[in-house]
Parts: C-alpha cells; structure tokens; sequence
C-alpha cells in the first residue's frame, strides 16, 4: 500500500512539487521498484528528471543494480549516516 500511496501522492501534486523521492524498496502491496517504474511512466512532465533515490537495507550490488534499472538515480543502503544522503541529494538538486 506505501508504494502505491506514493505513487497517488506524486500524481495528485502539481508539477515540480518535489524536489526528489526518498523511496523505500521494500513496501507492502508495491514495492519501490514498481512505484518508481509507474512515476516515471507516468504523464507528469518532470516524473523523467525528479531524482529518485532507493533506501534499502538491501546493498548488494544485484540490489543496487535493480533499483537503477527501475528508473533510480542512486541507491543508498540502510541504516545510513546523514551525511551520505545530504551529498546524494545535494549531486541532484545542488
């Protein structure tokens, strides 16, 4: 249901309401990767460029992996320090 929760919330928005997505991976009803892969989809202009960034306490590299191929623009693992996702976030909207 969160997933799908996002993905209503992103459509609902006007444009460019977000600055980026935090995007669990793991989510009852739809996971991250399909939310991500439907926002992308989706008719919204900005939904190609808005940074998504994948939290997961999954970090191999097949997890890193399937998260940018569902559209991701970078995968952080959990728990992680604040640092890391400020520099993620600030390399994709300065």
């Amino acid at each position: 249901k969160k997933g799908k929760e996002g993905l209503d919330l992103f459509v609902e928005k006007p444009e460019n309401y977000f600055d980026a997505i935090l995007m669990d991976i793991r989510m009852p009803i739809m996971d991250g990767l399909e939310a991500t892969k439907q926002i992308r989809a989706s008719a919204k202009e900005y939904a190609k460029i808005i940074p998504i960034i994948a939290m997961s306490a999954n970090a191999f590299e097949e997890d890193i992996e399937k998260s940018l191929l569902a559209g991701m623009n970078a995968h952080i693992a959990k728990p992680f320090e604040p640092a890391v996702l400020f520099q993620t976030l600030s390399e994709f909207i300065g």
